[in-house]
């Protein structure tokens, strides 16, 4: 497996900043120690890319240093051009990873997950929607006709559904906190709100029928996984209480369903925010270590994958 990073585009942040940066170069340095994987450097997504899910004068604010300061509030980091290269970045490694997958089977960004992003505006430490660009670059690429983004961070993938509301050939679906961020929700295709306290095994029960409903509505030749870390015990920003083991069996369910049915897996790292940082990285180093080892397997695909 060759995951995808851009930690080495740095973002530089004001001292005492709540993002935690550094958990990217950590997820590379802890997915490095395995013989399985190969790094490979995040490509550079192209305006034209990103005009698929964003609006034109948007994207140039971002590359030019134009977004207004409640914009920039809004996305939670100030501008630099690190933050417009790392951003672009950030979205073409999830482009790479879905093109490896389609190949391959599974393939990982190291980064991305960035669902608060919107057409116009960023939002919630998200500039650019990587997972909408990509999901309409893999269509325009005629790779994939239809496409699920399967969100499971602990926020709703708010600018997710937002982009893609009209767009029947993309199925949304987003399990989250209920009394979490963002607290003005939009409709996914599918949306499964959990109450605050909810644990391993009423996580699993849920995600479980959010998946068998979405293989019921939908035949995806591409899944686009979001795997937060958020949803751990150890969040100070999860609200919920699911174990390290709990969120294995949550990655072994997504990528069990994708194998079986022979669908490509391009998975996203998304939020985590753990108390202790250290609980972040197992939780991440540990869904990289479970597609290693889905991708020694031959995967399924079928015959032939119709593209419209």
């Amino acid at each position: 497996m060759k995951p995808i990073y851009s930690d080495h585009f740095d973002l530089p942040l004001p001292p005492g900043h709540r993002f935690p940066m550094e958990k990217y170069r950590l997820i590379r340095d802890a997915a490095a120690a395995d013989p399985q994987i190969l790094l490979c450097e995040a490509p550079r997504a192209s305006d034209g890319e990103l005009a698929l899910a964003h609006h034109p004068d948007y994207i140039r604010a971002v590359a030019e240093g134009d977004l207004s300061e409640q914009m920039q509030k809004q996305i939670g980091f100030p501008w630099s051009h690190q933050m417009a290269e790392r951003s672009r970045r950030s979205a073409g490694a999830t482009i790479a990873a879905c093109r490896a997958a389609l190949q391959d089977g599974i393939a990982c960004n190291l980064a991305g997950g960035t669902h608060h992003a919107y057409a116009g505006h960023g939002a919630g430490f998200c500039v650019f929607n990587d997972a909408a660009v990509a999901a309409r670059l893999m269509q325009a690429e005629r790779r994939a006709s239809q496409v699920a983004i399967v969100d499971l961070d602990v926020h709703q993938g708010n600018g997710t559904a937002a982009i893609l509301a009209r767009d029947d050939s993309v199925f949304t679906l987003s399990l989250h906190g209920e009394n979490n961020y963002p607290f003005e929700k939009e409709a996914s295709d599918l949306d499964v709100a959990l109450a605050d306290g909810t644990g391993d095994l009423a996580y699993l029960d849920a995600l479980d029928q959010a998946l068998a409903s979405l293989f019921s509505r939908f035949s995806p030749q591409l899944i686009i996984y979001l795997a937060g870390a958020d949803p751990h015990e150890g969040d100070r920003l999860g609200r919920l209480s699911l174990t390290r083991a709990g969120l294995a069996q949550r990655d072994h369910r997504v990528f069990s369903a994708a194998h079986e049915r022979g669908i490509a897996v391009a998975v996203t790292m998304a939020g985590g925010y753990g108390r202790q940082i250290a609980d972040t990285i197992a939780v991440h180093a540990q869904t990289i270590a479970m597609a290693a080892r889905f991708a020694a397997q031959p995967w399924p695909f079928p015959e032939t994958v119709p593209v419209r």
